[in-house]
């Protein structure tokens, strides 16, 4: 082999070599662009999902927030409508209250009014005797009817005559006054009690007014029927939690309400907080009362007294 040869060979040699070596080199080159390209879209997947992550993060935020706030505005709205509702059913108690001193200034018609509360008492407690107080200013008119009312008590109960004590030491509260605004008051009636005191009844007018309020209320608290003046006519508002609906007066015997207070706003129209309160009185229905059932230490008020009244009968409010 001649030198020529020998450096032919060399060069071919040289030339395979360096072929193999771009050939590697070109392998290495696009292994490491797939792996960077691989390595690139797991770091961009890997951004997106932290990013996408962030943004639900931040979108379960906003509608926490959403919800609370909602929850805070609805609770709120609530409350300002069961206090609206407290306020203007108070205001109405509070009219019909001092509506009550007027039954009082009727002489005839209030004395007749005692008579039928003490007879009404008598037969709750049925004692043989017992201790009355009423107002110092109507000291005079019970006496006047005292002798009657037992003696309508003896023919109903079918018992003797009771004693009947006159309390000239102690006097219920006065009428309610200007002058005198926050302190006790009493609108009229009676208050009965056995001669021991464990056995009282309270039959004022006060009492009954208290008793009436409280029984007529609506049981579902969310809804409440109310009175309001309009244009010169009442209207009914009925309030829920959501909406308000206002009736003129001539669709309000389309509403499944109390019939006695339908029956008052449509013959009452000029006197309607009045009349409605009064309609929660005068239908009111007393019966003839029964023997309570004695304990230890029983107290028959006023409100204890509903119970039993309530089946029907004569009522001396509403007869007056």
């Amino acid at each position: 082999m001649n030198a020529n040869d020998l450096s032919r060979q060399i060069q071919k040699i040289v030339r395979f070599i360096r072929q193999e070596s771009e050939e590697k080199a070109n392998d290495i080159s696009v292994s490491a662009e797939e792996e960077f390209n691989i390595e690139k879209l797991q770091l961009v997947e890997t951004e997106k999902k932290k990013i996408r992550q962030e943004y639900e993060r931040k979108e379960n935020q906003v509608e926490v927030r959403k919800k609370i706030e909602y929850s805070m505005q609805l609770n709120a709205s609530r409350i300002k409508v069961l206090q609206s509702q407290d306020d203007v059913v108070t205001s109405m108690k509070d009219a019909a209250r001092k509506d009550l001193l007027s039954v009082s200034r009727d002489h005839p018609a209030y004395k007749n009014l005692l008579k039928d509360l003490i007879v009404q008492s008598l037969l709750k407690l049925k004692e043989p005797a017992v201790l009355l107080r009423c107002r110092k200013d109507d000291v005079y008119l019970v006496e006047s009817v005292l002798d009657s009312a037992k003696e309508e008590y003896v023919e109903k109960a079918n018992v003797h005559i009771p004693e009947v004590i006159v309390d000239y030491h102690v006097y219920l509260p006065p009428a309610p006054s200007h002058h005198n605004a926050h302190s006790q008051s009493c609108s009229g009636g009676v208050v009965l009690a056995s001669r021991d005191g464990k056995i009282v009844c309270e039959n004022t007018l006060d009492a009954r007014l208290d008793v009436v309020f409280h029984k007529k209320l609506p049981e579902d608290p969310s809804s409440i029927i109310i009175l309001l003046p309009m244009g010169g006519l009442p209207l009914l508002l009925y309030m829920t939690n959501v909406f308000q609906i206002c009736l003129p007066v001539h669709s309000i015997h389309k509403l499944d309400v109390f019939p006695q207070i339908r029956r008052s706003i449509l013959l009452n129209k000029d006197h309607w907080v009045t009349s409605f309160l009064h309609a929660r009185i005068l239908d009111h229905p007393l019966s003839s009362c029964t023997q309570p059932e004695k304990t230890t230490e029983s107290v028959l008020t006023a409100e204890g007294m509903s119970d039993s009244l309530m089946s029907g009968g004569s009522d001396p409010v509403a007869a007056s």
